[in-house]
């Protein structure tokens, strides 16, 4: 006799679940069309970026936002803005990020200093970054990973209380909430991405938030080359003016920079997506509980925070270390076409890059809960539209392995 579960390999499910589907619908398109179709269309920067910056501070509930090409480019200017502030030191970085938050960090002319995660948030372990505080410590910049909410009251209350800048990456996870208020609103400072694959998307795009204005006017002029008259601070640009009369008010560089500055078409699309974002991520979450709630939790972590979070990713890791576990769960994953990413956010760990081993050589030994998910940890795509049946079917499958 045949077992039901060597039936199930032998004749596996064809899931076709790619890691995402497209987040553009046929309204967002139509809305562009409407705007293209207008008499000579203004195309870069102009009244829809200001626009969406103003829509999007209500969302999240702060004062000022930067629309930028990317999640990336929202990463830089925030360092180089910090930097312009506070000087060089050190920033407290995750070793499980995506590599523009680090890469960021190093371009400011900081030096990073990790610490390791938590496995149940799959953000930095709140106590090992506040050991890792000193006088040298000029930001704590927090990724929350794939829509988990990494913010406790320990961290919040120590960045406060020391005066050190708490930057928020909320990349992979637009509506993420802590104490019921949404993450990207507690830190000095919060950048988002809205890439193809992540809860809001404009095609490439990104976008920094604050609440402090001095920080808010560096970041518009770090986003157009350093230029000065890209501030609406009447006393910036004079300050600069008169400091500097041999130059052309229009063409003074503050500081060297890039242009970061994003389109109207991106505009619109973000504009267009915002109002269905609240409902969108209430689907997503709902997709996760039920992912992990089917999981069997002997085999695989099913405990992680899920109070706030909104994730657009559906996370497999491993209760325990088990190379062959993990091999047969990529190819049950392959076979019933799954796509998946080891590692999850980023790849794994940040610091076994080439990149990181070229400066820090073997650091990347010192971090084990990180190390874990870099081996034993994957993400699976999540979106609105993923059916609850691929979901009870990928379970199955997993936890017949």
């Amino acid at each position: 006799m045949v077992c039901a579960n060597n039936l199930e390999m032998m004749n596996p499910p064809d899931l076709d679940w790619p890691l995402m589907r497209n987040n553009v619908t046929r309204s967002d398109l139509d809305a562009l069309i409407e705007f293209l179709c207008q008499d000579d269309p203004i195309l870069t920067q102009s009244k829809n970026v200001a626009a969406f910056e103003q829509e999007w501070s209500e969302w999240l509930g702060v004062h000022y936002s930067v629309f930028v090409n990317s999640g990336s480019s929202a990463n830089e200017i925030t360092m180089l803005a910090l930097h312009e502030l506070h000087g060089p030191g050190e920033v407290i970085v995750p070793p499980l990020t995506w590599v523009s938050d680090i890469a960021s960090v190093l371009h400011a002319g900081f030096t990073p200093v990790f610490a390791d995660i938590n496995p149940r948030t799959l953000g930095m372990d709140s106590r090992e970054v506040i050991k890792k505080l000193t006088p040298r410590t000029r930001a704590v910049f927090l990724t929350h990973i794939l829509g988990y909410n990494a913010l406790d009251a320990d961290l919040l209350d120590a960045c406060f209380s020391r005066g050190i800048p708490l930057i928020e990456d909320v990349c992979e996870s637009h509506g993420t909430t802590h104490a019921g208020k949404k993450c990207g609103s507690f830190g000095f400072a919060s950048n988002f991405s809205f890439y193809y694959a992540h809860h809001l998307s404009t095609i490439e795009g990104g976008m920094v938030c604050t609440d402090d204005p001095a920080f808010y006017e560096l970041c518009r002029v770090a986003r157009s080359h350093g230029m000065v008259r890209e501030s609406h601070d009447e006393k910036f640009r004079s300050r600069y003016a008169a400091e500097f009369p041999d130059l052309n008010p229009a063409f003074i560089f503050a500081f060297p920079s890039h242009n970061m500055r994003s389109t109207e078409i991106n505009a619109i699309l973000g504009r267009s997506q915002l109002p269905r974002l609240d409902t969108n991520n209430a689907r997503r979450s709902h997709n996760l509980r039920r992912f992990l709630g089917k999981l069997n939790p002997a085999k695989f972590r099913t405990d992680f925070a899920l109070e706030g979070s909104s994730n657009y990713a559906l996370t497999l890791v491993l209760r325990e270390p088990n190379e062959d576990l993990r091999d047969r769960c990529m190819a049950a994953m392959t076979r019933s076409r799954v796509e998946f990413r080891r590692g999850t956010s980023g790849g794994g760990n940040q610091l076994r890059q080439p990149y990181l081993r070229r400066l820090l050589g073997e650091e990347y030994r010192n971090y084990p809960e990180v190390d874990h998910v870099h081996f034993f940890g994957f993400y699976i795509g999540n979106y609105p539209c993923l059916e609850p049946d691929k979901i009870d079917a990928l379970c199955e499958i997993l936890n017949a392995l």
